[in-house]
C-alpha cells in the first residue's frame, strides 16, 4: 500500500490507521504488541494463532510466515537496545513476527471475523493494480497542532468490522452479565432453602425434645436390672389400680394384699401357694383361683416356674 504523498515522514512514524483498530479488525481481537523506535510493530506468534484459531503455531507460521517476518523477542529488543518487557509471558525466547507476518497468517485463516479485512485487502491490491496507487481518504476534521500529520478516514470496510466486532462483544457481555445475575439469584434462593431447612429442622428438634419430655414424665418406670420397681410405685398405688380395674370378693382382696407389697418391693413373686394359703388362711385351691382372677383382669401375668416348681408371677404394667 502506498502512502499518500503529504508529509511522508510523518505519516510513517504515527500510522495512517491506528494500529490497535487495524490489528483488531484483522484478527477479530485484541493482540499484544511491541512498538519499536522506528514505528515498527512485533506480535507474539502464539498469541496470533491463538486468536485466528492456528491450532498448531510452529506449522501456521512455517507454511505462512517466511523467517524475514518473525524473529526471537530477545533478538528484536536487542537490535535497538532495549530490554525485554517484564512479566513472565515476555521470555527471552518468545517468537514474534511482524505486521506483514500478522496479515499473512490472516489471510491464511478461515475465522470469520477475519473476512471484512481480508475482503479490504483484496480491494487494496485490485486498486493498486488498476490504479497503480492505493489512497486513503482524509479524515473530515484535521488537528490543529503545527507539524500534526495529516489525519486519514479509516476504510470503510475497516470500520465496519470493528462496529460488528464491538456489537458482538457487547452482546456477549449482556449475556454474561444476565448469567451472573441468574447464577447470584439462584444462589440466594439456596441460601435462604438452606435457612428454612436448618430452621424446620431446629424446630422439628424442639418438639421432639418436648414430646420426649413429656413422655418421660408420665411414663411408669421399668423394673431394675436387680428385680425392683423405681420408687414411683408403691403398694398403695398397685393396689388402688387393682381396685379399678375389678370388683373383688374378699377372698381375692385378701390374696392381692399379701402378694402386692412382695411385687412391690422384689418385682416378683416366687412364693409357693402353700406359703400364701397360709398366709391368708385360704385353701391351696383358693389361692389358685384367686391368682387366676388376677391374671385375668391384667393385674398380674405369669413368668413361667420357679426351679422349686413355685409359680412366679409380676406386675402386669402394660
Amino acid at each position: 500500500m502506498n502512502e499518500p504523498s503529504k508529509r511522508p515522514d510523518s505519516a510513517e512514524r504515527h500510522g495512517a490507521i491506528d494500529i490497535s483498530d487495524f490489528v483488531y479488525a484483522a484478527t477479530g481481537e485484541r493482540v499484544r504488541r511491541l512498538t519499536m523506535p522506528d514505528g515498527s510493530h512485533w506480535f507474539p506468534a502464539v498469541d496470533v494463532c491463538k486468536r485466528l484459531g492456528h491450532t498448531n503455531s510452529r506449522k501456521a507460521l512455517s507454511d505462512h510466515v517466511p523467517e524475514e517476518h518473525r524473529e526471537m523477542l530477545e533478538t528484536v529488543t536487542g537490535s535497538y537496545g532495549l530490554s525485554i518487557p517484564a512479566g513472565r509471558s515476555w521470555r527471552r525466547d518468545l517468537q514474534l513476527i511482524d505486521l506483514q507476518g500478522l496479515i499473512l497468517l490472516v489471510n491464511a485463516c478461515t475465522k470469520p471475523a477475519c473476512a471484512p479485512f481480508k475482503q479490504w485487502v483484496a480491494e487494496v491490491i485490485e486498486t493498486v493494480q488498476r490504479e497503480g496507487s492505493y489512497t486513503l481518504e482524509e479524515a473530515e476534521v484535521q488537528p490543529v497542532e503545527p507539524g500534526a500529520p495529516i489525519a486519514y478516514a479509516m476504510p470503510e470496510q475497516v470500520a465496519e468490522a470493528i462496529v460488528k466486532l464491538e456489537a458482538h462483544n457487547l452482546q456477549i457481555d449482556q449475556e454474561l452479565a444476565a448469567a451472573q445475575r441468574e447464577s447470584l439469584a439462584l444462589q440466594r434462593e439456596m441460601l435462604a432453602t438452606q435457612r428454612a431447612t436448618l430452621a424446620a429442622q431446629e424446630a422439628v428438634a424442639q418438639a421432639m425434645g418436648r414430646i420426649a419430655d413429656r413422655l418421660d414424665s408420665l411414663a411408669l418406670d421399668r423394673p431394675a436390672p436387680g428385680g425392683t420397681l423405681s420408687v414411683t410405685l408403691t403398694t398403695e398405688s398397685v393396689l388402688a389400680d387393682w381396685r379399678q380395674r375389678l370388683s373383688v370378693t374378699e377372698d381375692v382382696w385378701t390374696v392381692a394384699v399379701v402378694i402386692a407389697p412382695v411385687l412391690v418391693e422384689k418385682g416378683e413373686l416366687r412364693e409357693p401357694l402353700e406359703s400364701i394359703a397360709s398366709r391368708t388362711g385360704l385353701s391351696v385351691r383358693r389361692v389358685n383361683e384367686c391368682l387366676r382372677m388376677l391374671r385375668k383382669h391384667a393385674c398380674i401375668r405369669s413368668r413361667g416356674g420357679a426351679e422349686d416348681g413355685a409359680p412366679v408371677y409380676v406386675l402386669n404394667q402394660g
